[in-house]
């Protein structure tokens, strides 16, 4: 009897795993959140070093004191484009190979409709962020631009957690929570958005590896 009912808990499990498969894109690796919490981490130091100041310990709000910087052969607008886009693009290629890595060596497939509605329902709430934050710099209001893209980034992750892992749904409330106390605290934002991208990436994807990934 024992042995039937084992065989019979061992099918279930084997059923469930093979639904999850199907509904939830469950080759995401912890190691590309905390690959991703370091570039962030990073580009935040090298963002402190060209203004001349330290987390926490500015007298005088980041983004204002950045009209008046030009380091390093560059003005600060360059400077501030050429690392956000180099943090984005170290991240995104930390995560696929992350992410690649994991799912060959489970012999799952990685581009499929399953991805491809994960990254639809992400997307929409990034590009939604990224045109209110340009909107933002438009019109002069540069302190909110940190809040907003750590909240829309929030909604971002909570809108694709239902294809996904649901440690992505705490981490993107964890997210919104953060930048909404970041609108209170406008020269701050650069602290804010170094805890938001970075900080809370590294935990969340530490959390993941040893969840997931090193107890497999």
């Amino acid at each position: 009897m024992n042995a039937k009912q084992n065989e019979h808990l061992e099918a279930l499990q084997q059923i469930r795993q093979l639904m999850e498969r199907s509904s939830r894109f469950i080759s995401l690796s912890g190691l590309s959140g905390v690959a991703a919490g370091m570039w962030a981490l990073v580009g935040a130091a090298v963002v402190y070093s060209y203004l001349g100041i330290s987390p926490f310990n500015h007298r005088r709000i980041y983004y204002r004191q950045a009209l008046e910087v030009e380091k390093w052969g560059m003005d600060y607008r360059s400077f501030f484009v050429l690392v956000a886009f180099s943090v984005l693009l170290l991240a995104l290629t930390s995560g696929i190979y992350f992410t690649t890595r994991k799912a060959r060596s489970k012999g799952q497939r990685i581009w499929d409709p399953l991805t491809q509605r994960l990254l639809l329902n992400l997307a929409i709430p990034l590009l939604t962020g990224g045109l209110f934050c340009l909107g933002f710099y438009y019109h002069g209001y540069i302190g909110f631009i940190a809040p907003s893209t750590l909240v829309f980034y929030g909604l971002a992750l909570v809108n694709a957690s239902k294809y996904t892992l649901n440690d992505i749904r705490y981490l993107g409330i964890m997210e919104i929570i953060l930048g909404l106390l970041a609108l209170f605290y406008l020269g701050y934002g650069l602290e804010f958005w170094a805890i938001g991208f970075g900080v809370l990436h590294i935990l969340y994807g530490t959390v993941m590896y040893f969840k997931y990934e090193r107890a497999a």
